[in-house]
C-alpha cells in the first residue's frame, strides 16, 4: 500500500506518542510541500504553572519537515532531522497550531547539493502559534539531506 498524506497525517495522528500528548496531523499537502499539526494543551500536555509543556511544543514540531523533505525527494536519499532549536516567546493555552512549508524548489536545491553522495544540512523554521495568531514559540529543525550510495555512479578504477 503506498503512503499518501492522507496516510500519514491520520497514521501519525493515530500514533501513540502524537495521541496522548494531543498532537494532531490535521493536513498534509498532496504534493508533499506543507502539512499543519495541531497541539491540544490539556491535562496531559501542560506543565506545572498550566501552559503548554516545552516537551509537547518540541514533539508537535520535531519530525515535519524531515518527512516533507524525504517524501519529496523519495528513496534515492537518506533524509534526517538531526537537530532542533526553540525559543519560547509566551505562554501557550488552547489549541496551538505549527505550518511546516518545504516549497518543491527548496526540495530540488537539496537535491542538487546533495549530488555525488554530499552531505548536506539545511535548518528550516516556523512558529508555533495560539488561536489568537500570537507566536507561542519560534522553532528551528536541522534536515540532513545525503544521495544514497546505489545511486551513485561506480568509480572508475
Amino acid at each position: 500500500m503506498r503512503m499518501t498524506p492522507r496516510r500519514l497525517a491520520i497514521g501519525m495522528s493515530l500514533w501513540a506518542p502524537n495521541l496522548f500528548s494531543g498532537i494532531r496531523v490535521r493536513r498534509i499537502a498532496e504534493d508533499w510541500t506543507s502539512a499543519t499539526v495541531e497541539l491540544h494543551v490539556n491535562v496531559i500536555t501542560r506543565n506545572y504553572v498550566k501552559t503548554a509543556f516545552g516537551g509537547a511544543m518540541s514533539a508537535m514540531t520535531d519530525p515535519y519537515f524531515f518527512m516533507l523533505v524525504m517524501h519529496q525527494l523519495g528513496r534515492d536519499h537518506v533524509v534526517w532531522d538531526t537537530r532542533g532549536e526553540i525559543e519560547f516567546v509566551k505562554p501557550g493555552r488552547g489549541v496551538l497550531t505549527a505550518h511546516f512549508k518545504v516549497p518543491r524548489e527548496k526540495a530540488q536545491e537539496l537535491r542538487d547539493r546533495a549530488a555525488g553522495g554530499v552531505k548536506v544540512l539545511e535548518w528550516f523554521t516556523t512558529e508555533i502559534v495560539d488561536r489568537e495568531g500570537d507566536v507561542v514559540a519560534r522553532v528551528r529543525r536541522e534536515v540532513y539531506v545525503r544521495e544514497k550510495k546505489r545511486v551513485r555512479a561506480p568509480a572508475a578504477s
